[in-house]
């Protein structure tokens, strides 16, 4: 078979199965924020009576899996990420991932009726995919949060959240990076980093 005739039937199968190629683009980008509101409501379910660095720990494998934290973090540090050198940056990731997980079990802690719900299908925002999910209470109006997606070796990763659809975390987050980072160095973002995972974990997660 020729290289123009396999192209030909590629092409040809591409076009005749659309809606089965889309349908599995769609479920792949989607996998990882199912995976992690999985993971969520097991966590709150479990709930405050297991101590905190075991849901930390439980938890920690689904965040690394699910979230590119290395490009979360280097667009929230800005233009200065390329200036620290490696020694600089790993200290900075590993405060960096210990807030993210930390902040997700401090804040998902109890369960009391609440639904994670992943849209169908993705809405294309610029090169990224974006997903769209509602969290609903108990009681009360339902919290809208959109994943930006990004593809990578390891498949889909969140590299950002909207809430409300329209608010980018990392772009808040670049904002309260930006007075810490002032002095040039990375020093004052880890020790505040650090101090608000000891904070949220009640003191038994530290440096």
């Amino acid at each position: 078979m020729t290289g123009l005739t396999r192209r030909s039937l590629l092409v040809s199968a591409a076009i005749a199965l659309p809606g089965r190629v889309w349908a599995q683009d769609t479920a792949a980008i989607r996998r990882p924020i199912i995976d992690l509101y999985g993971a969520l409501e097991a966590l709150m379910r479990t709930g405050r009576p297991t101590p905190f660095p075991d849901r930390f720990r439980t938890l920690a494998p689904i965040i690394d899996r699910v979230y590119d934290l290395t490009t979360v973090l280097s667009v929230s540090v800005g233009l200065r990420w390329p200036s620290f050198d490696e020694k600089i940056r790993k200290e900075l990731m590993d405060a960096f991932r210990a807030f993210t997980i930390a902040s997700f079990v401090g804040n998902f802690d109890k369960y009391e009726g609440e639904k994670f719900e992943v849209l169908p299908g993705t809405r294309l925002v610029g090169a990224d995919q974006v997903v769209q999910t509602r969290i609903v209470p108990g009681t009360g109006e339902p919290i809208r949060l959109d994943y930006v997606m990004q593809p990578s070796e390891a498949g889909w990763r969140i590299t950002d959240v909207l809430v409300d659809g329209t608010i980018s975390r990392v772009a808040v987050q670049r904002s309260d990076f930006r007075a810490l980072l002032a002095h040039g160095d990375a020093k004052e973002l880890i020790a505040s980093l650090w101090r608000k995972v000891g904070h949220l974990s009640g003191g038994t997660i530290g440096a």
